[in-house]
């Protein structure tokens, strides 16, 4: 257990600091909505509101759009902050947590940085980085309080079903813990399994907590529009424990995320015709390369390959620094042996980038036979 208050996020410093290349395929959203693109009007540039507990016309609209009661739901700045909320409002100092592996560096140091114990929950990637509900049944003890995952799975977009998550729920529920569902990457899959839904025959006693945000599937990163659903109680306690951090939201921010809710169709229809290109792009590159190993999502904008025989680090480096291509090293999932593609940015990047990761692997893959037979 970690109790350094100066700790950090080892990730999101190399995120910010050491991820741009010619060629960035580390980037996990999609392509960023120009402001030419944003249908904002004049009018929706009110600067100040009344304080509360959520802007009223947002939570309406986050109503209708996830169907939870707006009692159900707290916003957020993002989904890291509202990631960290929930963990704040049901961790103490030394409750157990159980956080899939491999996982999104944040989510361990959220843990960690708040003292609790992390113990990981095997998402294999031999059975396609599926969780086993009774090996998860066989985890939980008097001391787990939260269990972690993602859906799609950060960072293999891999997809839960219905029937695990409607299991996890029960499990969660019998135990009486919690289950905190990351979804940001799951807006990419409009008709998929929702974990809160899968909930509701629990009543006052849902043990799931859904976050997401519009960050990542509409390229509307810069909006921080993002969401907490909660059962009421929990919602609440949220609520009162934001007022320690944020108190309330930028106004501009807020009034801009109903423009974006009013219009979401048209993000919507932007992001699909972007990754309908790319992923074809994708799927000729890993058709091309038995030396990678890599489960196929249904959607978004991540894959997690293996790369066979050679060090990955090593090839990520080489990668960056003779062919200016940047992608996530897998140390950051606690997967060293994988690395993580981003597709969501423009084609032309792409498809340049893939090209470069061909020939990297091509020259990586001889000096390496040259090192070995010396």
């Amino acid at each position: 257990m970690k109790t350094d208050r100066t700790m950090s996020s080892r990730y999101m410093q190399w995120a910010k600091t050491c991820s741009t290349a010619r060629f960035n395929l580390a980037t996990s959203g999609v392509l960023t909505v120009a402001r030419s693109e944003f249908p904002l009007q004049d009018a929706a540039l009110e600067i100040t509101a009344p304080g509360g507990y959520g802007y009223p016309p947002l939570l309406q609209r986050l109503s209708k759009y996830t169907g939870a009661a707006e009692q159900c739901i707290v916003t957020a700045i993002g989904t890291s902050m509202a990631n960290h909320l929930a963990f704040a409002a049901v961790l103490e100092r030394g409750d157990e947590v159980l956080i899939e592996q491999p996982g999104y560096g944040p989510l361990i140091d959220v843990a960690e940085y708040l003292g609790a114990t992390v113990k990981r929950l095997p998402r294999r990637a031999e059975a396609r980085f599926a969780i086993d509900p009774a090996e998860l049944d066989q985890m939980i003890t008097s001391r787990t309080k939260l269990i972690v995952l993602t859906n799609l799975h950060n960072p293999s977009g891999a997809l839960l079903d219905a029937e695990t998550l409607r299991e996890v729920g029960r499990i969660a529920h019998d135990a009486g813990t919690h289950v905190l569902v990351d979804e940001v990457y799951l807006e990419m899959l409009a008709d998929a399994p929702r974990a809160f839904p899968l909930g509701e025959g629990f009543g006052d006693a849902n043990p799931f907590i859904i976050t997401s945000s519009l960050t990542k599937a509409y390229g509307l990163s810069g909006l921080r529009c993002g969401w907490i659903l909660a059962s009421p109680d929990l919602a609440k306690r949220i609520w009162l424990l934001n007022d320690l951090f944020g108190v309330n939201a930028a106004h501009l921010a807020e009034r801009a995320s109903v423009v974006a809710f009013d219009h979401l169709g048209q993000f919507r229809q932007r992001a699909s015709a972007l990754l309908r290109e790319n992923g074809a792009l994708l799927d000729s590159f890993l058709d091309s390369r038995p030396d990678l190993d890599c489960v196929r999502p249904p959607a978004g904008t991540v894959v997690f390959p293996k790369l066979h025989a050679v060090h990955a680090a090593g090839f990520v480096k080489f990668l960056r620094e003779r062919y200016e291509v940047s992608v996530v090293p897998g140390e950051f999932f606690d997967a060293p042996d994988h690395f993580r593609i981003g597709i969501g940015g423009e084609t032309a990047e792409l498809r340049g980038g893939l090209e470069r990761m061909a020939a990297a692997l091509d020259s990586f893959h001889d000096s390496s036979n040259r090192v070995i037979s010396s």
